[in-house]
């Protein structure tokens, strides 16, 4: 089975961004103008909140890849690293509301996703397929 790549997919990948940013900002908007700031109400903030930074990440991710990649990356490489964003955008949010939020703290944090990130590439670019030799 070849990876499908951005290219072959990009209408998909554009209208499940915007999906994600609708959803994700106009659920924000709407959690923030008419509810009580309640539990359920933050646990939905942050589940909104990762909903809207990760669509809102798509496009600009996959312009960096564009611009600075290589290769060509798949549409799992894409979508991984963009629920990586949300992800950090998150913690940070949730860091924030405890007012233990530092610069400090948000680059380790930053730091350690990237390096995650990063030993995940180094891992997929050591698996060796046999199906794969030929096509690429």
């Amino acid at each position: 089975m070849a990876r499908v790549r951005i290219s072959d997919r990009v209408t998909e990948v554009y209208l499940a961004a915007s999906t994600l940013m609708f959803v994700g900002w106009g659920g924000l908007l709407a959690l923030l103008l008419f509810t009580v700031p309640t539990v359920d109400a933050r646990w939905m903030f942050f589940l909104l909140a990762l909903s809207a930074l990760t669509g809102t990440a798509i496009p600009f991710i996959i312009f960096l890849a564009r611009r600075f990649g290589k290769t060509p990356i798949s549409v799992n490489v894409l979508i991984r690293r963009a629920i990586w964003v949300g992800v950090i955008g998150c913690i940070l949010a949730w860091l924030q509301l405890g007012r233990a939020l530092t610069w400090t703290i948000s680059l380790l944090i930053v730091s350690v996703i990237v390096g995650i990130e990063w030993l995940i590439e180094i891992r997929e670019r050591s698996l060796w397929n046999p199906d794969n030799v030929n096509e690429e």
